[in-house]
């Protein structure tokens, strides 16, 4: 039996859980998400908590099992407390600034890059060093932070560029001096 799978979703007050047919779709103070149940997966719904189960166990019915019970936890959460994810930016005259609702960043290239966010997200730029991607969803949370990080990842000499906040960078040393023999 999957670990996850098998778990239990405690629906908060705030969150209302509509299922029909395949599709269930969570409401809350944050918004409203769907998504589609995958085949060979039921779900019941008793007492406000929520569980899964599978119909065999077949290598692609454990896989989906604890991935729908996840998903419709995070989309739970989501639209209750919502997902955040900080980023910050280390390098010598690297800067970001919201105008807006869009971010400009200067990572040392020649250009500063303009950065629109998609519906659903907002951006929050708290210094000109640090900013944060918010929103409902957590899978678009984490992609679009991961695409603003690729605008210019840490390097491993000088650790200079985009990072999660928190993020440890491995550190290589430089080039040692001296001449050789």
């Amino acid at each position: 039996m999957s670990r996850i799978g098998k778990k239990l979703i405690t629906i908060p007050k705030e969150a209302q859980v509509a299922v029909d047919g395949t599709q269930i779709k969570v409401k809350g103070p944050k918004g409203e998400l769907e998504f589609a149940i995958p085949v060979g997966i039921s779900q019941e719904m008793k007492d406000g908590t929520m569980s899964f189960a599978r119909a065999s166990d077949e290598k692609h019915c454990r896989a989906l099992h604890g991935l729908t019970r996840a998903m419709v936890a995070s989309m739970i959460e989501g639209v209750t407390k919502g997902f955040t994810k900080t980023l910050d930016v280390e390098g010598v005259g690297y800067k970001v600034e919201l105008r807006g609702k869009n971010l400009y960043l200067s990572l040392g290239y020649s250009h500063p890059i303009l950065f629109i966010p998609p519906p659903g997200i907002a951006l929050a730029a708290a210094t000109a060093t640090q900013f944060s991607v918010s929103g409902i969803d957590k899978q678009l949370v984490g992609e679009v932070a991961a695409k603003l990080r690729d605008l210019r990842p840490p390097e491993p000499y000088k650790g200079k560029g985009v990072r999660y906040q928190g993020e440890h960078i491995v550190r290589k040393a430089g080039k040692s001096g001296g001449k050789g023999k």
